[in-house]
């Protein structure tokens, strides 16, 4: 494969195919983490080792793997990488492991994963496959470390712990750390990301032909008519 094709995969996920802010995956552990930057790189770091791990050997078993059986394969091997990467935080990163909490384990269901493994590795050889997960993990945590960053600094004036913004000058807006105050961060961003595609992202990009489960959804067909119509 071609250097530039090569290249292409790795950045790809950075902007313009962000998994978070172009694709709209991801949410939930995007909106509860981000309360601060720590957790965020955490996450987004857990979450692209993951992800490259995971897309090497799938790609690398995705002709061994029977169709009818290829959904739970997946899922049991981004289960196996998820337990070590648990297992190796808790040990060396204590700290990370209990602000993360459930978020770290259920990476496990994040459609991020499971959505790269059927479109992507399953299709493709394995340098290719590294180079997506990377890509989408450098995506996934830079998007988070931005929302981590926005919200901690303007709800506790802090980012990293070092505070920024002293009390004597600025009163912390409690609503950023708040569920609230995700969604407005969130909405945002997603809007400077389309904004620096200059509006590229439409309707279309979000039809059934564009989903990554499309192949496994029975549903597809019949939608088909409501995706043209966006």
């Amino acid at each position: 494969m071609a250097k530039t094709s090569l290249t292409h995969e790795f950045t790809k996920g950075i902007l313009k195919e962000n998994p978070v802010l172009c694709l709209l995956l991801g949410t939930c552990p995007t909106l509860a983490v981000t309360t601060s930057a720590s957790n965020a790189v955490g996450m987004g770091v857990a979450a692209t080792l993951v992800l490259a791990s995971s897309n090497a050997v799938i790609s690398l078993l995705r002709k061994a793997i029977p169709d009818s059986v290829r959904i739970p394969a997946y899922i049991t091997v981004i289960a196996g990488f998820v337990t070590i990467v648990q297992l190796l935080i808790k040990a060396y990163l204590p700290a990370v492991d209990e602000s993360l909490g459930i978020f770290l384990p259920l990476i496990v269901v994040n459609c991020i994963m499971l959505g790269r493994a059927e479109m992507f590795a399953n299709k493709n050889s394995i340098l290719p496959s590294i180079l997506d997960g990377l890509g989408m993990g450098v995506g996934f945590t830079a998007a988070l470390l931005c929302m981590g960053i926005v919200r901690e600094l303007f709800g506790t004036g802090n980012v990293f712990g070092n505070t920024l913004l002293p009390e004597s000058i600025f009163t912390p807006i409690t609503i950023f750390i708040l569920p609230a105050g995700g969604f407005f961060v969130f909405g945002m961003l997603i809007a400077l990301a389309n904004r620096l595609q200059k509006g590229r992202l439409r309707g279309k990009d979000f039809g059934c032909e564009n989903c990554a489960m499309a192949s496994a959804c029975q549903k597809s067909g019949n939608c088909k008519e409501g995706a043209e119509a966006v």
